[in-house]
């Protein structure tokens, strides 16, 4: 498949989401949406299509402060693990899509496995 006239956000993208299915191993993947105002995570169980657990910065405890800000990344990551180990789930896959493993997604990641998410 061509890359031409993709934005380097899809090429990133794609590549990410290439190396997780060869390594993912039948785990769920920890999957991460940042927009200008939010943040969501989400775990995805692809072989069957569903998601398992998700948080967002639009969810009513996390609602109150901005939702474009590594605290409140920090919340969502704690709250997604904590979400995820109540339906069972405690390995995943790390799924950044697009976007660099810096700022707002690093600070969600690092809560997650802090609260009990390997990765």
């Amino acid at each position: 498949m061509s890359t031409k006239g993709m934005s380097l956000f899809e090429k990133r993208r794609r590549r990410n989401r290439s190396a997780l299915r060869a390594r993912s191993g039948g785990r769920p993947r920890l999957s991460v949406h940042r927009s200008g105002k939010h943040i969501y995570a989400q775990v995805i169980d692809d072989a069957e299509g569903r998601t398992i657990a998700s948080a967002s910065t639009l969810e009513k405890d996390v609602r109150g402060t901005s939702g474009a800000n590594i605290d409140a990344a920090t919340a969502v990551g704690t709250r997604v693990a904590e979400a995820a180990k109540a339906a069972g789930v405690t390995q995943v896959v790390f799924d950044r899509g697009g976007f660099l493993f810096h700022g707002r997604v690093k600070a969600l990641a690092t809560a997650a496995r802090e609260a009990g998410l390997e990765f």
